[in-house]
């Protein structure tokens, strides 16, 4: 039912998001509340595309939410550990089918900057 695979290289190397403060957890959180979701994850699940669309959103937005419309819970839960894992981004704050996730890049032309913890 869930497609979940364990062979998706990415195409670009997740940086490696240093662990957020609460300070700034509660920050992103506020930054983030006005925002759509970008990526939907729906009954498919998990799949190649889906983890490709999210790598470009990070790379793009930073911050984004993400909407993951399937069973319950435990499915949810499931589907998000590994899409946190495999991106190398934090996991914000997480409220019923919508997860906000951070994963900071550098290399962006003006990179969101957290405040000091």
């Amino acid at each position: 039912m869930m497609a979940i695979s364990t062979s998706i290289t990415p195409a670009i190397t997740p940086a490696i998001t240093p662990a957020i403060t609460p300070g700034q957890r509660r920050w992103l959180r506020g930054e983030a509340h006005p925002l759509k979701p970008v990526v939907m994850v729906g009954q498919a699940g998990l799949t190649e595309a889906v983890l490709a669309e999210l790598e470009l959103a990070l790379s793009h937005h930073e911050l984004l939410k993400v909407k993951i419309n399937v069973g319950d819970r435990a499915l949810r839960d499931a589907i998000l550990t590994p899409m946190i894992e495999r991106t190398g981004s934090v996991l914000v704050t997480r409220i019923g089918n919508v997860a906000v996730l951070f994963r900071a890049n550098p290399k962006k032309r003006s990179p969101m900057v957290l405040p000091a913890a």
